[in-house]
């Protein structure tokens, strides 16, 4: 079967900085696939690359088998991006906005795909209100409608629920599930991992340009064994300190191989008389696997 993205050595520079330093990867139809990465990993730039907005400086970029360069149109129609950036024209309506991007792609009476679109995205009251007029969340949800409107098979979404409100997060994924269940193929960079980790069989994790790890969920998540201890404490012994994953305002998450390990360091707060405010217990997750993969500590 043709794969839905095909990236094949892939690198772009931007004077003296290296963006992407040959990236390959292989997203198969019917996929539901994250991008994740650090802020500066070359997400965005790959998807740019991916959607004909930028040209690589080497490598070749297919979707659907049609070269972004040299087969653009078609690709092009194979493809819907959500962008991370808010871009829209303050002059038109949603509904307006929705059917000159279904114009672009020359589709004929659109007026029920856009209805859909509109209910789905909880729009539907928003129609005719003009766009400089929403707020940062709604018009969001337009930017998701733009992508989705003329029904490409492959669908990336760039931080899609990036400034979103909790409600619109549960109803555009449930959206995004029954595309992806009706046979579109989804790509997904997003900064909440817990989303990725819900929602995507498989991810490629990037760090200064390059794909550092890429597997199912379900392996990459069993590359960090072992539970993880949060003690609330205004330090930790010395000894445990090469043991914590991170630290955030006063809480220490540690990495422990089983619960065998939690007397011997509840004995040693104990001894050097540190007081514990909070102690909880947590099953690996993608954040831990994320911060394994990509935090300079590791690289170091």
């Amino acid at each position: 079967m043709i794969p839905a993205v095909e990236v094949v050595d892939v690198a772009r520079s931007f004077g003296s900085v290296q963006a992407l330093a040959g990236v390959d990867l292989r997203v198969e139809q019917g996929e539901f696939f994250g991008l994740l990465g650090p802020n500066g990993a070359g997400k965005t730039t790959l998807i740019s690359i991916i959607a004909g907005l930028t040209r690589a400086t080497r490598g070749s970029v297919r979707v659907l088998g049609h070269d972004v360069i040299t087969g653009f149109r078609e690709a092009r129609r194979s493809l819907g991006v959500v962008p991370q950036e808010l871009v829209f024209d303050p002059f038109f309506t949603v509904r307006e906005t929705l059917e000159f991007q279904a114009g672009y792609f020359g589709l004929a009476k659109p007026a029920a795909w856009i209805d859909e679109i509109l209910h789905h995205l909880d729009l539907t009251s928003k129609a005719n209100a003009n766009m400089r007029a929403l707020s940062g969340g709604m018009k969001r949800r337009v930017l998701v409608g733009q992508a989705l409107v003329h029904k490409p098979p492959v669908i990336v979404l760039d931080e899609p629920t990036a400034g979103v409100d909790v409600e619109l997060r549960q109803s555009l994924w449930q959206f995004i599930r029954k595309l992806n269940g009706d046979g579109h193929t989804i790509i997904l960079t997003t900064h909440y991992l817990e989303e990725a980790e819900t929602l995507c069989t498989r991810i490629a994790m990037m760090k200064q340009g390059r794909i550092v790890a890429l597997d199912s969920t379900a392996n990459l998540l069993a590359r960090v064994p072992g539970i993880t201890c949060r003690v609330g404490a205004d330090r930790l012994p010395a000894a445990w300190m090469g043991k914590v994953v991170r630290e955030e305002r006063g809480v220490f998450h540690v990495a422990i191989e089983s619960h065998a390990e939690i007397e011997p360091l509840l004995a040693a707060l104990r001894v050097e008389g540190i007081a514990v405010r909070d102690l909880a217990f947590e099953a690996t997750d993608l954040e831990q696997v994320f911060l394994e993969l990509t935090s300079s500590r590791r690289a170091a």
